[in-house]
Formats: structure tokens, sequence, C-alpha cells
């Protein structure tokens, strides 16, 4: 199964991390938390939105957005209402890291000005600041599956019969 990477910058809402841990559980994507965040990891909010997929995760923890660029050297899609291109007018590659900045203040400036090839924006309303984070990571790593056929991924189950009453 092909990887796709989300990557949280300095998240500060853990109720949105727990979300975005579930996404990442049922999608088989790899979760990349780089500090500082906002809350600690053990905070009750973070494991009541993630619920009991914790031990399904593959996660990684970085202590600043450094460490995480030392260590990591995939192809980084950074989301960003300022982005030149449509998240659905980007191929990711395998491997693909979908970047997200924090919930009140998004990615750092410098980061996007570094990288104007690579910032995407998910089209919305003028005016309005942003998706909430956590459907917003939903919505981009389903738009890389989508990409890849659902490649590795089953159905829930289907309705052969479905009866209105």
């Amino acid at each position: 199964m092909p990887t796709v990477n989300i990557v949280l910058m300095e998240p500060q809402i853990p109720q949105n991390t727990g979300n975005v841990a579930r996404t990442c559980a049922v999608t088989g994507a790899r979760l990349h938390l780089v500090g500082p965040m906002g809350f600690t990891i053990d905070d009750k909010k973070l494991k009541r939105a993630g619920l009991d997929y914790w031990d399904q995760l593959d996660i990684t923890y970085y202590q600043s957005r450094d460490a995480f660029f030392a260590a990591n050297h995939g192809p980084c899609y950074y989301f960003t209402s300022k982005g030149p291109r449509r998240h659905t007018d980007v191929r990711y590659p395998d491997g693909a890291f979908l970047v997200f900045g924090r919930e009140d203040a998004g990615l750092p400036e410098e980061l996007l000005a570094a990288n104007p090839n690579t910032c995407v924006r998910m089209p919305m309303r003028r005016g309005e600041r942003c998706l909430n984070l956590s459907n917003a990571v939903a919505v981009g790593v389903y738009e890389v599956l989508r990409q890849w056929d659902f490649e590795g991924l089953e159905t829930c189950g289907q309705l052969t019969k479905y009866e209105w009453k």
C-alpha cells in the first residue's frame, strides 16, 4: 500500500489532533506531530477524540520544525489558504507529506515563501479564513487516496438490499 504522511505543525487544539489521529488510523496514513504543541500528548481531550484508535497509529513526534525536516526527505505539500493551486490539481506521489499549520495561525510565512510551487489551497467562499484542521486533513488525505484509487483500503460493508419503511 502506498504511504501518505500527515504532518501537523504546532497543533493547538487536542480535539482536532485526536480527530486527525482517527482519520490517519482508518486510512493508514502516517501521522507526524511537530512541536511545540498547545497540549500534552496525554491530554484527556486528545485521547477521547482519537477514541480507541491510538494503538493503530503510525505516529512520530518531533520537538521542532527543524527536527522534522532533518528526519524526513519526501515531497511536501503545504496546505494554506494562500496556495496558488487547488489541492485537487496536484498529483501526489507515494510518500507525500501533507503539511498543515496551527489552527490559529496556519503555516509560517517563511515556509510558504520558500516553497511556493508546493503550496496548495482548498476552495472556499471568499472572506472565510479556513476549514477546521481535522476537516481539512480529511479532505486532503481522501483526495490523495482517491487519486490512488483507494489502494489497500476496503469498504466498511455494502448494503445488498435496503428497504425504506
